[in-house]
Order: C-alpha cells, then sequence, then structure tokens
C-alpha cells in the first residue's frame, strides 16, 4: 500500500518538471507580486474575521483561507470539502442534518460565522453566494465570544461592485444523479449604489439509496458609497430539505462493516431534515479619518427547522450478526437571533510606538423555541425496535415487521423529552491592542468580558430555570519579524462554552450548578512569504479542555471529559509559476483524556495521528487548465472509549477547465479517481459515514 509520502513524491517528481522553469520575465515577477498583494490580507472589505487591517505575517495564530476561485477549480460544493484540504481540521457527520468541524480535536456545530457574525441554527452552509471562507484555528473567544472552543469558520460574502455589470450563470450536473445552477449578477444603478443577486437551485442526489433533496437559496445585495462610508444591505432566503443517512454500524473489530456499504440504516419517507431561514444583514464601515474608522452591523436571522430520523443504536455482530436495533427522534427548532456589534479601529503613534487598537461592542437577543420526540414502538413500549438486516430495511413511514415477524409501528407524538422556551441576552465588550514595538517586534494583547444570561421556561415540568454566566477570556501574542516577510509568533488565548451548550436545550438538574466549559490555546508558529509568491505557514500548539460530550452508551447523558491535544501543523499555497498554484497541508495530532468518567489515558474522539493534503493547479495553454489533488486522513476514534475505528483513507481528485469562448467555460471534475471504498468521518459507534464512489461532475459557466 502507498504511504501519504509515497503520493507526495510521485507528485512531485512528475509535476514539477513541467512547471518549475518559466519564471524570469518581468510580466511573470509582476504576476506573482499581484498574487502576494491579494493574498496579503484575509477578506478586509467591511467585515472580516480578524476586525483589523492587519497583514497575515503578523497575526499570532494560524489561519487559512480559500477564495471563490479556489472553490470553483476544485469543485467543492460543502463545508466539508473545504476543510478537507485545510491544515488541523476535519469533518465530524453532524448527524446527516447539518455541518460538523472538528478544529485540532475539538468537535463543534456552532462556531459557523457569515461575514464576521455568529450564524444561529445548525444545517448544511451552502457556497453560492461565498467570496472566500476563513478558518482561524484556536480558540478566538475575544474575536468572537462564546464557543471557538478550538477554531471558528467564517464564510465571507459576496457584496454589490460599483462600476461593474456582469451577469454569470453556471449549470452543473454529476453522475450520481445530482445537478443544480446558480446566478451571480451585477448592477452599478448609479455612481455610489450598486445591487448584485446571488441564487441557486439544487437537486440532491448521491450513491446511498432513498437519498434526495432540494436547496434553494436567493441573496439580493445592496452596497452604498460615499466619501467616508460604505454600506451593504444583505437578505438571504435559505429553503434546504434532504434525506438523513447516518451511515452504517461497526462490527466486533470496532471498524464499520464494509457489507452494509449500500445499506441505508433508516427510513426512506422519516429520515429527513428540512430548514427554512430568513437572514438579514447590515454593515456599516465610517472613515472619521485615515488612523480611525468605526465598524457598526446588525444582524437577524429568523429560523425553522425539522428534524426526524431513525439511526442504529445497536449491533452486535458477534452474536446477533443478521440484526439491527434502531432508535429515532423528531426535533423542531424555531428561532430568532438578533445581533447588534460595533468596532472602533484606531491606528496612532504614542512617541515612537505604533498602535492598532480594537475596541467594541456586541449585544445578542435570542429567542429559541424546541422539542424532541422520542420515537414510541407500540411492540417494545419503548424508544427502540429491532428488525431483520437486509438490503432494504423493512420499515417505511414508521412501520415495519419486526425481528419477531410482528408488525411494529411507531408514533413520535408519545414520548416527549424535552420541550423548552428560552430566551438569551448577551453582552461583550473587548478591547485589543497591537502594539509595534520595534520594526520587529510586535505585541498583540486583549481581553473580552462576556455576560451570558439565559432563562429556559421547561414546558414539561413546568419550571423555569435561569443562570448568568460572565467570563473575562484574554489574548496574547508576541511577533518577531527578522525580514519583512518572515514572522515568528507565540500566542495564549482562552475560550468558553456555557453549560446550556450549543442548542439551549436546558439547564436543569446538574448543570445547572456548573461553571461553562474552559478552553485554553498555547502556540508558538512560523510565516514566511516566500518572493516566489508562495506563503509557508507552520505551527505548534498545545489545547487544554473541560467539556461535556454524549456518553457512548447513552445519548441522552453526558460525560464530563478533560483531555489535552498537541500538534504540528504546516501548510505551503501560492503560486510557483504562472502556470502552476499549488496547496499543500499537513498535520501531526495528539492527545489523551486524562480525567473522564472510566478509564483514562484514552484517546479523544475524531483525532487523526495525521492528515496531510496537496491540491495542483496547472495552466497548460491559455484555454485549458487541469487540476490533482490529494487527502490523507489515519485512522481515528469514532468513540471516547476507543473501541470502534475510523479506518485510514486516501482519496484523489482531478479537474479539467477548459475555456470554450470568451464568455463560456466547461469544467470537469472528478471526486474519488480511485473509486476507493472508505469512511470519511461518523457520529457513534454505529454511525459511520460511507464515503462517495468515483463521481464525475460537469460545470458549463457563462457570462454575459
Amino acid at each position: 500500500m502507498k504511504t501519504p509520502v509515497t503520493y507526495i513524491s510521485i507528485l512531485s517528481l512528475a509535476l514539477s518538471g513541467a512547471a518549475l522553469a518559466q519564471v524570469d520575465s518581468e510580466s511573470d515577477v509582476q504576476s506573482m507580486e499581484e498574487v502576494v498583494v491579494s493574498g496579503q490580507f484575509l477578506y478586509s472589505d467591511t467585515v472580516n474575521a480578524l476586525k483589523t487591517p492587519t497583514p497575515i505575517l503578523d497575526v499570532p495564530q494560524s489561519l487559512s483561507l480559500m477564495t471563490a476561485d479556489d472553490i470553483r477549480d476544485r469543485g467543492f460544493n460543502s463545508v466539508g470539502e473545504i476543510v478537507a484540504y485545510m491544515p488541523g481540521v476535519t469533518t465530524s457527520q453532524g448527524e446527516g442534518h447539518r455541518d460538523a468541524v472538528v478544529f485540532r480535536g475539538v468537535r463543534s456545530t456552532a462556531d459557523f460565522y457569515i461575514d464576521g457574525v455568529r450564524d444561529d441554527v445548525q444545517y448544511y452552509r451552502p457556497l453560492y453566494n461565498l467570496e472566500q471562507v476563513e478558518v482561524l484555528r484556536g480558540p478566538n473567544a475575544l474575536l468572537f465570544g462564546r464557543g471557538g472552543t478550538g477554531g471558528v469558520l467564517n464564510r465571507v460574502t459576496k457584496k454589490a461592485v460599483l462600476d461593474r455589470q456582469f451577469t454569470q450563470a453556471v449549470f452543473n450536473i454529476d453522475s450520481l444523479g445530482e445537478m443544480g445552477g446558480q446566478l451571480d449578477y451585477n448592477t452599478g444603478l448609479s455612481d455610489s449604489l450598486a445591487f448584485r443577486l446571488n441564487a441557486m437551485v439544487e437537486r440532491l442526489d448521491n450513491h446511498r439509496d432513498y437519498y434526495d433533496g432540494d436547496r434553494v437559496g436567493i441573496n439580493p445585495t445592496l452596497h452604498f458609497e460615499t466619501a467616508n462610508s460604505q454600506i451593504d444591505l444583505s437578505y438571504e432566503y435559505i429553503d434546504h430539505q434532504r434525506f438523513i443517512d447516518r451511515g452504517v454500524p461497526t462490527g466486533a473489530n470496532g471498524r464499520p462493516i464494509e457489507a452494509f456499504k449500500d445499506i441505508v440504516f433508516g427510513d426512506p419517507e422519516v429520515n429527513t431534515t428540512e430548514l427554512r431561514a430568513d437572514l438579514w444583514r447590515a454593515a456599516l464601515q465610517y472613515s472619521f479619518s485615515e488612523s480611525l474608522k468605526a465598524n457598526i452591523s446588525a444582524f437577524h436571522g429568523d429560523y425553522d427547522k425539522l428534524y426526524q430520523n431513525f439511526y442504529t443504536s445497536g449491533y452486535s455482530e458477534a452474536s446477533t450478526p443478521d440484526q439491527v436495533t434502531l432508535d429515532g427522534y423528531l426535533d423542531t427548532t424555531q428561532r430568532e437571533n438578533t445581533i447588534l456589534s460595533a468596532g472602533l479601529v484606531s491606528e496612532s503613534n504614542w512617541g515612537d510606538v505604533e498602535h492598532t487598537i480594537l475596541a467594541g461592542a456586541e449585544f445578542i437577543s435570542t429567542t429559541s423555541n424546541q422539542d424532541r420526540y422520542n420515537s414510541f414502538w407500540d411492540t417494545s413500549l419503548g424508544d427502540t425496535e429491532v428488525f431483520a438486516i437486509a438490503d432494504r430495511l423493512s420499515i417505511r413511514g414508521g412501520m415495519g415487521e419486526n425481528i419477531l415477524g410482528l408488525r411494529a409501528a411507531n408514533d413520535f407524538g408519545i414520548d416527549i423529552n424535552d420541550d423548552t422556551e428560552v430566551e438569551i441576552d448577551v453582552t461583550s465588550f473587548y478591547v485589543q491592542d497591537e502594539i509595534a514595538l520595534t520594526d520587529s517586534f510586535r505585541l498583540v494583547a486583549g481581553l473580552r468580558y462576556d455576560s451570558f444570561d439565559i432563562e429556559v421556561f421547561n414546558v414539561v415540568a413546568a419550571e423555569t430555570r435561569s443562570r448568568t454566566d460572565s467570563e473575562v477570556s484574554p489574548r496574547l501574542g508576541v511577533v518577531y519579524k527578522p525580514e519583512e516577510n518572515i514572522s515568528v509568533y507565540a500566542s495564549y488565548s482562552e475560550s468558553f462554552l456555557p453549560r446550556s451548550g450549543e442548542q439551549f436545550a436546558n439547564i436543569n438538574g446538574s448543570n445547572d450548578k456548573l461553571a461553562p466549559n474552559t478552553f485554553s490555546n498555547r502556540e508558538v508558529g512560523l510565516k514566511y512569504d516566500f518572493t516566489s509568491g508562495l506563503s509557508f505557514t507552520a505551527a505548534a500548539f498545545e489545547i487544554e479542555q473541560r467539556s461535556p460530550q454524549v456518553a457512548d452508551n447513552d445519548p441522552a447523558t453526558l460525560d464530563v471529559i478533560e483531555s489535552k491535544i498537541d500538534g504540528f501543523e504546516f501548510q505551503l499555497q501560492g503560486t510557483v509559476n504562472p502556470f502552476w498554484q499549488v496547496s499543500v497541508a499537513y498535520s501531526a495530532l495528539d492527545g489523551e483524556q486524562v480525567n473522564r468518567m472510566g478509564r483514562t489515558g484514552l484517546k479523544p474522539r475524531e483525532l487523526p495521528d495525521s492528515m496531510f493534503s496537496i491540491w495542483n493547479q496547472f495552466s497548460l495553454t491559455s484555454d485549458l487548465e487541469v487540476g490533482l489533488g490529494l487527502t490523507h486522513q489515519s485512522e481515528s476514534f469514532i468513540n471516547n472509549s476507543n473501541s470502534a475505528v475510523l479506518p485510514s483513507y486516501t482519496r484523489i481528485d482531478a479537474s479539467l477547465r477548459y475555456q470554450l469562448s470568451e464568455q463560456t467555460t466547461l469544467q470537469l471534475n472528478v471526486e474519488n479517481v480511485a473509486d476507493e471504498l472508505y469512511f470519511p468521518n461518523a457520529h457513534s459507534t454505529h454511525q459511520a459515514s460511507v464515503g462517495a464512489p468515483l463521481n464525475v461532475r460537469l460545470a458549463i459557466s457563462t457570462q454575459f
């Protein structure tokens, strides 16, 4: 079997000879300089993840970004595909209804942002309206408040552009049956006003039985400018529906059973999720002077979500290999989230010392109603039932024949698990100073104060509970630049998560007495911008966390687990020459559960020892580009008891992009070229996702 190192060697030898040689002309140098300049800053229009106009070299933190062009060239259509090509980040299953990202071994389903503002409710984020995606690794409480425990993912949306008139339409279809279209229209309405419309429609399909769905997204925006200000207004409507597939069980050896790869352990009529959301965003950037600017933003999100499913909760290959235990539940969520934030950025000199001061405040008001109903079977008089394993399980519409040959019917309206009405108010203040002590030394220091006030009315118990958590989160970093294009840094940061969790389900019982979970990160790193247009970053880090996690043997209960995770990561990306762009990422991770209920000394779940990715984009002619990529992930544990394992895998992807005319482009993407059977992630012991086989996607793009 070829190792990742073998693949790296093959790719390097095969590709370097054809592409490295041609970098000497004046135009080539100019082109590379443009790449360096455009890649120097994280997206710095009106709202960005850093909140200050700080060059990446001067940031004491590991981060990655992927532009819209990168997403297009690689044929990505999900957040999971994006993070697979970033160091230190992988995906979790998300129970088949939401993005779930593992930042440096810390799972999160809530640390997602739009234009630097928290994106509430959990769903699969679309990519149709994105300018770029930013991932900041390590706790980020100073900039983002609660959460951000292992990192955050920020989606930067497309804004209307002055003095531009364009329309772009894209249609795509793949060999698994998925198809869709996108529209990007921009027009200048006056010298100071512009309008842009991004829209998409998708018909979902994949390699698994019963899987289907639809997605619609509409995002009109307005951009207005004066001499001293910029205003962006945005509305987004989202309507998603898809089948829920929570994968296959593991066997006696703790690994997913390959013989089950074509079996769906669910109900084709019940396993579904639906989301409708209305998102309103407004952002103002005002310049008082060249050195003093204000950023003010307002966000309102109205979410309505349904999630219902059956899934494998028990399986024993050793004793009952021909039967499976199914559990299930129905969730509904209605949530409104209003976020107001304001910040001042001041650049000034105090004597011979340069200061960039960020001061801001944030106010969040959330109302959330959610309930959960357990499945209830008339045969077992409980929430589980046992069925025979066959190519298609005998369950349709919540009814089927159980292992005893009896007709079994489920009712989601009998056994209520939770019914809560929640009100949350969050008030935050923060200040940060980036201090240029000398031309070579910079110091970053900041504090954030958060007051998290929650009130939960438990409808079932007819009682109201409330609590307030107040936390101060520090950030400290130092940057040394021996040369203008080289920086060495060290940093420390903290974050926290209230015990109400990410969904604010309840604060009852013991949860009401426990302090928020805290997370800390210590990190040292190196950043190097090569004159050729390449950038190199490397970081070593240690994260300490204490958090409740779903118990392996009972999803309704939590284990409080303390763990330490340390690792090393690097990324090389940019332009080798005018004909070759490359992105290489590598991570080495290690960790230990140092305190838990049960045996200690175990590894945290979803923490592969190593991850590697590479993507090459070649311009063979003025009209023809080809891409070749590879991702590798070593094995990891599915659960905290370390009894179930996700096997290692290597996946190869390729692309071809041909300019048919000045207006029209044809693109072919081939995913999983080697047609490898792999299991990319899991939610729990008997819910391992089955990776997609060889898939060919064709896209045609036209501008007019």
